[in-house]
Order: structure tokens, then sequence, then C-alpha cells
């Protein structure tokens, strides 16, 4: 195995670690629309959901068929017909629909039954159980408009999938409903999702989708400028969808939005618009730090707050890399431990993903920012400024008139953002007795206003 290799595996796999472990034992909803089955990204998917599962997630699997219902009709010499966003179901949509079920239910099941060749999950078995999960009732008639076969959810069978899902096995749903007198109907794959997570209190509702997320600025091209919003406060995601018409298409910016909106506020704390296009999509978003589709949450999950004891272990975990390449010097665990109330922290979904410390002198009124550190998988992100912004926020509510810190290869940064260099005879009498000739660090001071 290759030097460089290993050099870019370990870290990335620590990196990875944290979200393994907190998403164990968490029920993901995943809904998969019938645009990325027709894209041929179902055996990538499907890969990627028994890893996935493999790592103790229990995972519900929701499939759409919109494309496949209407190649069915087109066969058939038959227009496909939609109001209010919905299909209008006839009959002869309804066998459509139910054959295009039945053939999606029968490749999705032989996809996860292959033993996954050539993959990372070679010889892996997942058990794939479907069922009639969904009670239904009929749309009927909304504008003059007759949906005939067309339903929305009654009730979901919580129970029923629970206990599938303590079996270790995950649960195919169709976007199909049946009466309690037996009588069928045609649902959407986007409210099917929705009502299971929100029934089932799921973690997660993830929407894999023919559109990239939301960008920052909607009614803007797409640029570098105008990238994904990775991160979508609920309230945002609210206003946003109060400007927009009716989403009819699925292109429609509130089309998958408003049903990301509708869990959340009923509950499931985290729901994502994801691109099929993209290889290794679920991957992406679930282990990795910013994720690549647009999440609405309910809060802002980046909590930046004093640390607590319990926070020693991330913290010695993010510095340790920095103190032995010389970016940072070595502290004592016994003084980290002794002085951890002195941190800040910036906490991402239960990870620490950057800290500092404020070490006062109060006889010159200023104080010392040390171990400022930001991890490599979130540098870029602004977290080293709002790690900043606090500490110069913990000196101000101490009565200081200046922060400082001593650096060796992050001048530039700090000049940056109102630091000036300083001599060494600057710094308090009881730091400049600490100083390390040796580190030659350069000594910068920051005026607090």
């Amino acid at each position: 195995m290759s030097t460089v290799f290993n050099f870019t595996f370990v870290p990335w796999f620590r990196s990875v670690a944290p979200y393994i472990h907190m998403h164990r034992g968490k029920t993901f909803v995943v809904a998969i629309s019938g645009e990325a089955i027709a894209a041929g990204k179902l055996p990538s998917l499907v890969q990627d959901l028994a890893m996935i599962q493999s790592m103790g997630v229990k995972v519900v699997l929701v499939h759409g068929f919109r494309p496949q219902v209407n190649e069915q009709l087109a066969a058939k010499g038959h227009v496909p017909q939609y109001s209010h966003g919905m299909r209008i179901t006839d009959s002869v949509a309804l066998d459509c629909a139910q054959e295009a079920a039945g053939q999606l239910r029968y490749e999705i099941e032989a996809a996860f039954s292959q033993g996954l060749p050539n993959t990372p999950m070679a010889g892996a078995t997942v058990r794939v159980i479907s069922g009639n999960f969904i009670t239904a009732k009929p749309v009927g008639i909304v504008d003059g408009v007759d949906f005939q076969h067309s339903g929305m959810v009654r009730k979901v069978d919580v129970s029923g999938i629970s206990q599938i899902l303590n079996l270790d096995a995950m649960v195919l749903i169709s976007p199909f409903g049946f009466s309690p007198t037996g009588e069928a109907f045609n649902l959407t794959m986007e409210e099917v999702a929705t009502s299971v997570a929100i029934a089932l209190h799921a973690d997660k509702l993830i929407f894999v989708t023919e559109v990239p997320g939301i960008r920052l600025r909607p009614h803007e091209p797409e640029s570098e400028d105008n990238p994904i919003d990775t991160e979508m406060p609920l309230d945002v995601a609210e206003a946003l969808l109060a400007k927009e018409p009716s989403a009819t298409q699925p292109t429609d910016i509130g089309f998958y939005l408003q049903h990301c909106v509708k869990a959340c506020k009923a509950g499931v704390e985290r729901s994502h618009i994801l691109p099929f296009a993209v290889d290794g999509v679920l991957l992406l978003e679930i282990y990795v730090h910013d994720g690549i589709g647009t999440m609405v949450v309910d809060e802002r999950l980046e909590s930046l707050r004093e640390a607590t004891s319990d926070d020693l272990g991330g913290v010695l975990q993010l510095i340790e890399p920095f103190e032995q390449d010389g970016t940072l010097v070595r502290r004592e665990r016994t003084e980290m431990e002794r002085d951890i109330g002195n941190y800040s922290v910036i906490e991402h979904d239960g990870v620490i993903f950057g800290c500092a410390a404020l070490y006062a002198y109060p006889e010159k009124r200023t104080g010392e920012m040390a171990a400022l550190t930001v991890s490599p998988s979130s540098q870029g992100q602004g977290d080293g400024e709002k790690i900043l912004r606090r500490i110069e926020q913990r000196a101000r509510a101490q009565g200081l008139d200046s922060i400082f810190v001593l650096t060796t290869r992050t001048m530039h940064w700090f000049l940056k953002r109102g630091f000036v260099q300083s001599p060494i005879d600057w710094l308090p009498e009881a730091r400049q007795r600490k100083y390390n000739v040796d580190r030659k660090s350069v000594v910068l001071v920051k005026k607090l206003g």
C-alpha cells in the first residue's frame, strides 16, 4: 500500500468515524425518484444504501415511478393527465401504475439480492421486505377536477415497519395505498415518504432527485458565486415557499422543499434534497461535514459555544495533528483539562470542528487567544472567523481592551483581520517569561472597539 494512500486514507477515515457512530441506530427514510432509476442510477444507489445499512442505519426506501408510468401510458397510446401537481389516475393510468410499481419492486429487490459483486459490499446479504404499510384515501374532486384513483395517505403502519427494521431488514414501500375495502390508490412518492418519516419520527428524510438542491439565490443562474445552499434553516425555507407559486413540476423550487418543511415542522430533524447525478451522493451527504445537497433543519446545526469537560476529548483530537506538525505549541493535557472552560468550540452534529482558548491578563487589560484551530475538512467555511468573533466577545465581557496571538505560520490571516504586529516586550510580563525564543513567534495584537 502506497504511503500517499496512507496519508489520505487515515485522515479521511478519522473524519468519517464520528458520523458512523452518530448515525448508528438512527432511522432514515430515503425517497428515490423514478427519474433516478430511469437514468440507470439504481445499482450505485443500492450499493451505497447497503453500505449505510451495514453501518447500523435503519433504512426505509420509498421509490417513485413517474417516468415509468408515463412510459407505460405511452405504450398504450394514453396521454398522462395532471392537475394541481398530481396525476389524475383513471382506470388505464391505475393499471399502468400497478405494472410500473411491480416491475420496479422486482428490480429493486433483485438489485439487493445480487450479493453486490465487485463492490465494497460483495458478499453482503441485504433483506428487503415490502408490504401493505400504507392505508389510503381518495383525493376526490378538487376545484372541479376528479382525481379518480389518485389518493392520499390516511395512515402509516408504524408497528409493522418498526418490527421489520428491528430485524435488520430494509423496508421497501411503493407509492400505493389501499383503502379498508381493498381499493387501490395511486399516491405520490413525495407524500408517502414524508408521511412515513413523520409517523416513524425518523431522524432523516432524504429525497434523491433530478434537482441539485436549492441555490443561495434560487432565481439567479447557476454559477460559482451562487452555490447550493447546503444548510437551510426552517424559517428561511418557509419564507422561500411563501414567495413561490404552487409547485407543480419537480424542477420547481417548492416541489420537494414543501415536503422537507412539512417533515421538519412535524419533528423530523433534518430533510435533504440531493441530486442523483452525483455518484455517491448519499455517502457525501451523510458522512461529510458540509454535505452536497440542500438540508432543511429546524435549528442551526452548527453550535458556537463555550467548552465543557465533556468536550476535552474532541478538542484534543482536533488539535493533536497541528501540535505534531509544529503549527501549535503542545499543551500539557492536565493544563488543558484544568482550563477547558477557557475554550470556545464550534460543534456540528456532535463533532467539534473548531476551537480557541482565551487566557486573560487583567493587569494589562488584554488576553491571549491560543490554540485557534479549524478542522481541515471545514476550512474555508468561515469557522475561523466565527471563533475569533466569539473570543473577542468573551474578551470584551471580561473588560479587556485587546487580544493577542503568538504565531509562526498564520501571520497573514490575522493581519487581514485587524491584528497589528507588536514587539515582544509589549506582552504582559507573565507571558514574556513563558515566551519560547526558539520558536520565534510573531506577536500580533488587536484592539477591541
